[in-house]
């Protein structure tokens, strides 16, 4: 079966990571197999001089290079363009039952909205967006919001459960 992919958006410090993380242990706990991709805007250090794969990459030029230990494998791979999640999701993680993507807030994909008071005065999400309608949910600390998707709230007892079930029905299937 192919994969479904949804994508957690929000602002810097609104709790993003928090809720993939959340979002994959209870897939885990439901028993789906569940890979994730965070988007970076910057590049990042995955490999320090002196290493013998950073001497594969850098000097021997390698176009791939395979970490592998008993317990991790780790891909360092020259990639000339900002790939997008759908293109990644085939290509490394095509078999996962959920991919669950942090960032990419500009891509086509069904959306969660991380949304705290603290960060922002607004959401990201506006109902006269024209892909207003890739939001599933918004997950907030503010009682007052209202949204033409669903808002749900920190506050309540079962908001995970209830994200989780919209974020499987709602995802986009590859």
């Amino acid at each position: 079966m192919a994969p479904r992919i949804i994508s957690i958006i929000g602002r810097k410090n609104t709790g993003k990571t928090t809720l993939v993380v959340a979002l994959a242990a209870e897939f885990v706990r439901r028993g789906k197999r569940v890979m994730t991709i965070k988007h970076a805007s910057h590049a990042a250090d995955l490999d320090h001089p002196g290493t013998d794969t950073y001497r594969h990459y850098h000097e021997g030029k390698a176009e791939r290079v395979l970490l592998a230990t008993p317990e991790l494998r780790a891909v360092i791979e020259r990639s000339p363009d900002d790939t997008d999640p759908i293109t990644l999701t085939r290509r490394y993680l095509a078999d996962a039952d959920l991919v669950i993507v942090e960032g990419f807030k500009l891509e086509a994909l069904p959306k969660v909205e991380v949304f705290r008071k603290a960060v922002a005065s607004t959401p990201i999400y506006n109902a006269t967006m024209p892909n207003a309608g890739d939001w599933l949910a918004i997950v907030t600390d503010d009682a007052a919001l209202t949204a033409e998707c669903p808002v749900l709230r920190f506050k309540d007892t079962i908001w995970l459960q209830l994200v989780s079930s919209l974020a499987w029905d709602g995802a986009l299937q590859l």
